[in-house]
């Protein structure tokens, strides 16, 4: 099958950053899918394995990136229940497999559900990993209850691609009040087309923050580096408040700041329950399935702004170059 993959950690307008190659057809464990992949979408976490992974040493064999696909079953493990060939599934992947920038796939039917049907398969390719992201980080992490009418979510990267999917679910299933950073009027735009109540500028942010009405907020969810402004955060937070995120930082950080509120500082990464084979991983099949519904019933938009083609070197080049400038207004689809 063609794959698109690297061995070095270059830049990518090296020549062989991202690469062609033909790989043999991924071999099934029991509980796996094969997927014919359809369409996909490009995220910072790509980018970032790409430069981070072979730094010190090169792969011995191309290492296929991707972390969200939609596509047509094509064969199923002895494992697996619920799905048959030729249903159109999406799922976000395992980082420790070949990714999808492949013409196959082959991943585990518990991280897996239907697709929705009411979209095409590269609109629909926008949503799986920040999906489960958003959910994970919302539901799971913060703990947000859905009849919460008197709180406030502080979500920093608000016009990104996790970041679109928060303030939709915040907005949509819950009580909250909003309020999303952005430092450009597109991306601003963005955020209230999201669903934000307001939106601050990063730069000054306890001040924006504090001009909304509130004092402080009940949540954070944080989507940049998480140094940037952590001492604004660690103001705003309210007591027995709680900060999620999503994004290391290399940095030392004073926690014991949010020591006196008895606040919280959570982690969330999409992946934990598929590097761990978490008793519960098949609880992102039950968010995804979720998810699709609330496509199909219009409660949520796909987030794509951008759409390439074909399952080639230089459509992946182009898209990392693209994701690699920061600059990104929801989601980078390709369309295979």
């Amino acid at each position: 099958m063609k794959a698109v993959g690297f061995i070095n950690s270059l830049p990518i307008d090296a020549e062989d950053s991202l690469f062609e190659c033909d790989l043999p057809t991924p071999e099934l464990r029991p509980a796996d899918l094969l997927v014919q992949i359809e369409a996909v979408s490009v995220n910072p976490a790509d980018a970032k394995r790409r430069i981070r992974t072979a730094a010190d040493a090169p792969h011995a064999e191309p290492f296929i990136l991707g972390y969200d696909a939609v596509g047509i079953v094509e064969a199923t493990g002895p494992d697996v229940v619920g799905f048959s060939k030729g249903d159109r599934v999406w799922y976000a992947g395992d980082a420790n497999r070949a990714g999808s920038y492949a013409e196959l796939q082959a991943v585990d039917h518990r991280i897996v559900s239907r697709a929705p049907t009411s979209v095409d398969p590269s609109a629909a390719a926008s949503l799986p990993l920040v999906s489960l992201t958003a959910w994970e980080m919302l539901f799971d992490r913060l703990q947000v209850s859905t009849d919460e009418s008197s709180s406030s979510l502080l979500v920093v990267g608000g016009a990104g691609g996790v970041g679109s999917v928060t303030t939709q679910l915040a907005r949509k299933l819950t009580g909250l009040e909003i309020i999303a950073t952005a430092s450009r009027p597109e991306s601003a735009d963005w955020c209230r087309k999201m669903g934000a109540h307001h939106v601050v500028n990063h730069h000054d942010l306890v001040a924006e923050t504090r001009a909304t009405g509130r004092e402080y907020v009940n949540y954070i969810a944080q989507y940049a580096d998480l140094a940037q402004h952590w001492d604004s955060k660690c103001e705003l937070i309210a007591p027995q408040g709680r900060i999620g995120t999503i994004v290391e930082t290399e940095e030392k950080l004073d926690i014991s700041a949010l020591q006196g509120k008895s606040a919280a500082l959570m982690w969330e990464l999409m992946f934990t329950r598929s590097l761990f084979g978490t008793s519960d991983m098949a609880q992102q099949g039950a968010i995804l399935a979720r998810m699709a519904r609330l496509v199909d019933d219009g409660i949520i938009s796909t987030t794509e702004t951008k759409t390439l083609h074909g399952l080639s070197a230089e459509t992946l080049k182009e898209s990392h170059r693209i994701i690699e400038t920061g600059a990104m207004i929801g989601k980078m689809v390709i369309a295979y």
